[in-house]
């Protein structure tokens, strides 16, 4: 299943990102680089998921992508050197 959650990626000052969501505040993850960051995220976005199973919880609406084969919108950061 695919799912489009909004995220705050939040640089630290001792290097690293914290990642969190608006959408959902259970999900708080953290790594050494923005890419680690982004990574964890499907690992706790998953205890998330299980989490809001468990208390019979459903996710904010459209978070689900309905059709994973259809266009989807992405914002993301790019560097340049």
């Amino acid at each position: 299943m695919e799912y489009k959650i909004p995220l705050f990626l939040i640089p630290q000052p001792e290097d690293g990102y914290t990642v969190t969501s608006p959408l959902l505040p259970e999900l708080v993850t953290e790594g050494d680089s923005l890419n680690e960051a982004l990574e964890n995220v499907q690992d706790t976005f998953a205890a998330v998921l299980e989490l809001y199973q468990e208390m019979g919880r459903s996710l904010p609406e459209n978070t689900q992508i309905p059709d994973a084969k259809g266009p989807m919108w992405l914002e993301t950061v790019v560097s340049t050197s």
